[in-house]
Formats: C-alpha cells, structure tokens, sequence
C-alpha cells in the first residue's frame, strides 16, 4: 500500500513494487559477454514504480482483444507504399503473394549453419502467424493461456498499455526492477553463470541446430516456470525478449554525461543500428529462449537488442509498468 497525496494507492493484482534506488546501469566490469553497445556501466537513479510480475500472457491479450476488438499489426493487410517508406530507396516490391499477413517465426528445422552473422539462417516469414497462431494458421494458444502472448509489435503493446492503465518501461527501469534488491549484479540471481538453467528458459546444446532443453523446455515456457527474482519478478531472463519505450542507440551511452548519476533517463532521443540504417528500433531486454553463450549471451541485465517499430516475432512480447501518479489519477 502506498500513499500519494492522502491517497491510498492498492498495489494492483499481478503486479509488483519495485523501491526507488540507485544503481549501476550497463555492462558489469567481470561480464565477459558485454558489448560495446553496454559500455560505459553509469549509476542510474530511478523513482519506484509497479510493474507486472510476469510477461503479459495470452488470457490477458485475449482480454484485451475482446473489450477493444484490436487487430495486431500481424494481422493486418500489409500496405506496401507505407512499408516502402521504411526501407532503402529502390527497394523492389516483393510478389503479392508474399506480401500477406504474418511474421517472424524461428525455424525448427534448421540443420546447419554456414554464417553465424546471417540470422536469417534460422527466421522464417509464416504467412498466418500472430499472437493468436504463433506457430502458423495451423497453430493455436488454446492450453497456453499461461504462455507469453508474442508476435506483439510496439504498437500492439503501446494499445494494449492504454488499455490497461499501464505503459511500458524505460530501459533504466527494466533494469532497476531486474536487479531486484541488487543494484551491481550481471543476472537475475547474482553473478553465478553455472545456475543458468536453474533461473530461466534459455538454449542449451548447439544453437541454433540442437536444443538439449536441460532447463525443461525447448522453446517457450508458461510464465513462472522458473523461480523468480529477489523481488517476485518472473522470466526477466529468457523465454521471450521484452520490449521498452526506449529507442535504440548503440552510441548512447558513450553520449551521455555519466559524471554523476543519472535521474529517471529516457534513454536516447534518436534511434541509431548501424545493421539497419533506415528503420528506428526500440530497446528489447531480457533475451529470450533462443539465448546462447555462443551467440548473444543475451540473458545478462545490460543484454539489450534492437527492434523495429512494426516488427513481431514468437520470442518477443512484453510486460507493463505503473506509477502512483497513475493509478492515483485513473
């Protein structure tokens, strides 16, 4: 129970506090992960905050769904003068028959590697693939309502937010809350890499051709699988990536003054992926269960990709935050 202005405010069912502290924000000095894009570690201060104890899950969505009658962007017609928009000049219209309704989905079937650097080596465009099939038309979440709703681009999260009272979180926040009663630690759980799969849905084996699931699961888990952080927050390592409000800058933090702890940051005022001049993406956290050492090691705190705005795949979704301010003027 907290109290803003002689008001009450109830902590709202599912969600979690998370104090006002601060913090150090970016790559750990011992992290032998870390990437530039992580660098330099700076302290952060941020305010306290509520935010979701697990990612939002298909019931939820459905919820959403059926109070609101969305359409996701996955399952839009695709406009193909407004996606031109967003790529290189010239680029050539695909056939119309593969310009339909869809998106990303991991390839299952991928036996071999020749490139570790083209990850379209194991992503598929499936035609039919949304939040409501996420293996395809052929797919259904009946029985995973407990699952992590995917396929979720931004502005399909942006309107379930306004929806539900909630917005997403800032970069500093997500951390803030990843680190639970910790303020300098590279997981979850502390600074012990060896219990992993003890704390979350990621790969084992070879990625990405074989999958020995030692942590119970070759692909996405339900929500709570694993035990959660020193706070009650679940899966915010692995299982599915998590998208913030943040904008994605690899020259962010090389850019802002560190000389003193920052208070509540933003994140950059410009999108900036030297792979992907032309779209702007935003801060995706928490890496997902197609996380490997090999790889992207992306189960770290300071782990952070970049998405574009109308992109949705079946290892990113979301989780929501709320304020006092909020709550107390809803």
């Amino acid at each position: 129970m907290k109290t803003v202005s002689n008001q009450e405010i109830k902590t709202p069912i599912g969600m979690i506090w998370v104090e006002r502290k601060t913090f150090l924000q970016g790559a750990k000095e011992t992290d032998k992960h870390a990437m530039p894009r992580e660098k330099p570690a700076h302290l952060v201060t941020v305010d306290g905050f509520y935010m979701d104890a697990t990612e939002v899950t298909n019931k939820q969505y459905a919820a959403f769904v059926d109070a609101t009658k969305y359409v996701t962007i996955a399952e839009r017609k695709i406009d193909w003068e407004e996606m031109k928009k967003m790529l290189p000049a010239n680029t050539p219209k695909p056939h119309d028959s593969i310009l339909q309704p869809g998106s990303l989905i991991f390839n299952k079937n991928v036996n071999a590697i020749a490139n570790m650097n083209n990850y379209g080596q194991w992503w598929t465009w499936k035609i039919g693939a949304n939040w409501k099939h996420p293996g395809g038309p052929d797919s259904t979440i009946k029985g995973k309502e407990n699952y992590p709703v995917v396929h979720i681009a931004l502005e399909d999260a942006l309107a379930y937010c306004k929806w539900a009272n909630r917005r997403l979180p800032t970069e500093s926040e997500w951390e803030s809350a990843a680190q639970g009663t910790n303020s300098n630690t590279i997981f979850t759980w502390g600074n012990d890499a060896t219990i992993l799969n003890m704390n979350a849905n990621t790969w084992q084996g070879v990625f990405p051709t074989k999958n020995e699931s030692k942590d119970g699961f070759e692909f996405i888990s339900p929500v709570k699988s694993f035990p959660p952080n020193s706070i009650g927050l679940y899966d915010m390592t692995g299982n599915v990536w998590e998208i913030t409000a943040d904008l994605f800058n690899v020259n962010y933090y090389n850019e802002i003054d560190i000389s003193k702890p920052l208070l509540n940051p933003k994140g950059a005022n410009k999108s900036y992926s030297p792979s992907n001049p032309y779209q702007a993406e935003h801060v995706m956290k928490g890496g997902s269960f197609l996380c490997h050492d090999s790889y992207c090691a992306s189960y770290r705190i300071s782990a952070k990709m970049g998405v574009t705005v109308d992109s949705g795949s079946d290892h990113m979704g979301f989780r929501t935050v709320a304020t006092t301010k909020m709550l107390s003027s809803k």
